[in-house]
């Protein structure tokens, strides 16, 4: 944890080169929009007994691969491969100007695991990537065994209630957002009860972006990342999903992207996520839902072990 009130925080390259991952990084060479991009993956052994399965975790938007750490741990432990890739756009990979889709990151994710020989695998979606995930796993469909949506965005069309944004207000509200108080505030803000230990160093990441000379690379790809969240809903998938699907959701996550542009009744009812959850789970074939009470929008940061979630499943 850094102790901000004391130490200034240091410049963060847009592609986190000075960021240290918990895992070695290996770069994988793709063409995405006729651009050469290289996508950033960690791949990570068991150090249980092998189980001979793999799982493949697709992060968020405000995050990359890293905040994974303590999923990597429990699942390596328990002797599964792990695959936690940084989609183009996040992390360690670069945040190129492209037209940003679901089915693009998708398709680089099935070509990683082409690269690595992996074949059937199942896989987890945290926030945004559980709208990837649930794309990854339509497109997929004899690749993945179980599917885990984590807090996910889209079990909701947000068109339904937010107005349309252009690339160049959502880009000019990116390249403002630099005020380290409120940075540190969002990302509290995913926890009911935040532990500074956990919270700060993610917030931290975040802030030291911004102070990057190459930060407006990183605003312009922030904010048509948004507009693939807005313009590209998957709600509508959730009836084709075949494998088993465990949804599990925090009791108080109440996440809305763009929701700043929002009526406060559509906000409220687009970041409902027990209500909304329930509604999926009726839709999703194969679906066991789990509301977490006391929790927020990351519950692998914010509970010791995600297993806990079990104790709460909900009829």
């Amino acid at each position: 944890m850094s102790d901000s009130t004391s130490t200034p925080l240091q410049a963060l390259g847009i592609c986190f080169e000075e960021y240290e991952y918990p895992y070695p990084v290996r770069f994988l060479q793709l063409s995405n929009d006729l651009q050469q991009v290289s996508m950033a993956y960690m791949d990570i052994p068991p150090s249980g007994q092998p189980n001979g399965n793999t799982v493949v975790l697709f992060h968020g938007k405000a995050f990359g691969s890293y905040y994974f750490r303590n999923v990597i741990e429990e699942l390596t432990a328990a002797g599964y491969r792990v695959v936690a890739p940084d989609q183009i756009g996040w992390g360690k990979s670069p945040k190129p100007d492209i037209h940003y889709s679901f089915q693009l990151l998708a398709a680089n994710t099935a070509a990683l695991l082409d690269h690595l020989g992996i074949g059937k695998v199942a896989v987890l979606g945290h926030s945004t990537g559980g709208m990837t995930v649930v794309r990854f796993t339509r497109m997929n469909p004899d690749r993945v065994t179980h599917l885990v949506l984590e807090d996910p965005l889209g079990l909701a069309d947000y068109r339904t209630g937010i107005p349309p944004q252009s690339e160049e207000t959502l880009y000019r509200h990116e390249l403002n957002w630099t005020d380290l108080a409120t940075i540190r505030g969002y990302v509290e803000g995913y926890f009911v009860q935040p532990d500074p230990k956990v919270w700060e160093p993610l917030a931290d990441v975040l802030v030291r972006v911004t102070l990057s000379a190459d930060y407006p690379r990183w605003a312009r790809a922030a904010a048509l990342t948004f507009q693939m969240i807005y313009q590209q809903p998957v709600r509508h998938e959730y009836h084709q999903i075949a494998p088993p699907t465990l949804l599990v959701v925090g009791a108080d996550d109440h996440t809305v992207p763009l929701g700043q542009y929002a009526k406060p009744a559509d906000a409220a009812r687009l970041g409902d996520f027990v209500a909304l959850s329930a509604a999926a789970a009726k839709d999703i074939p194969r679906a066991k839902r789990v509301v977490i009470p006391d929790c927020g929008h990351i519950p692998h940061k914010e509970l010791r072990h995600v297993g806990q979630a079990a104790r709460h499943r909900q009829p």
